[in-house]
């Protein structure tokens, strides 16, 4: 099964996306954005940028966890990953998303 986006509303009304595999595992989140039409250019720019290497900024948070970012040409943060255990898991997560992120599937619940 190919991945997908999932579009919805948070909590105080704002919006978030964000990418799962194919087997349902969340590997990109968004920001907040104010607007849905926002959310959507969000989306749009993950299909955009995922194929590119340079658009991914691995870091180590300070418990030795691994994690990347996902930005946009603007050096704007598109989306993030979870924690990995390894680098290598975290590369893995990375192929995920230039895998997955080019899909045109949107699975919207917002209000």
């Amino acid at each position: 099964m190919a991945g997908y986006f999932e579009l919805s509303n948070s909590s105080d009304g704002q919006f978030r996306f964000v990418l799962k595999a194919g087997n349902h595992e969340t590997i990109l989140t968004s920001e907040l954005y104010k607007t849905k039409a926002a959310a959507q250019n969000g989306i749009e720019s993950v299909q955009k940028n995922c194929g590119d290497a340079p658009r991914y900024d691995k870091k180590v948070a300070a418990n030795g966890k691994h994690h990347f970012n996902l930005k946009a040409a603007n050096h704007q943060v598109i989306g993030s990953s979870q924690l990995y255990a390894s680098e290598a898991a975290c590369d893995n997560g990375i192929e995920s998303v230039k895998t997955n992120g080019k899909t045109t599937t949107v699975k919207d619940s917002t209000s």
